[in-house]
């Protein structure tokens, strides 16, 4: 198992744009891992290709713990609007997918509440978003 986050994180830094999608999409399992962690803010703020920043932040949002969202809240308290966005297609895109995701709305909840001010700040604009998939 370690060695998929070894070889995603490898990923992550990859020139390509392609190998970056895979690596948000693999890494998003290991959210509460710091070096993916870290390595997750650094894809959703992708600045050479909006397609890392989606479908990072939709991996994120259809494993939808709260380190998984925690790191949505961060990196939006730091994006600029374009990347802000697509990390609000990215969320929606999980939240109208067939499966069925985790409850995104609660969690931020639960991030209302948390110690970085940041996170706070980002928590609510999230929650925004799912209050707009069900118009």
């Amino acid at each position: 198992m370690m060695s998929g986050l070894v070889a995603a994180l490898a990923e992550a830094s990859s020139p390509s744009w392609s190998q970056r999608v895979r690596a948000g999409r693999d890494l998003a399992s290991f959210a509460d891992v710091p070096e993916a962690a870290e390595a997750l803010v650094g894809l959703l703020l992708d600045v050479e290709d909006t397609a890392v920043t989606r479908q990072t932040a939709e991996a994120l949002a259809r494993v939808g713990t709260v380190a998984a969202i925690r790191l949505i809240a961060l990196a939006v308290a730091e994006a600029d609007d374009s990347q802000v966005d697509w990390m609000q297609t990215g969320v929606h895109d999980a939240l109208v997918g067939p499966d069925g995701v985790p409850d995104v709305a609660a969690v931020c909840g639960q991030l209302a509440r948390d110690s970085e001010e940041a996170v706070r700040r980002g928590a609510a604009e999230i929650s925004a978003w799912t209050d707009d998939t069900r118009c």
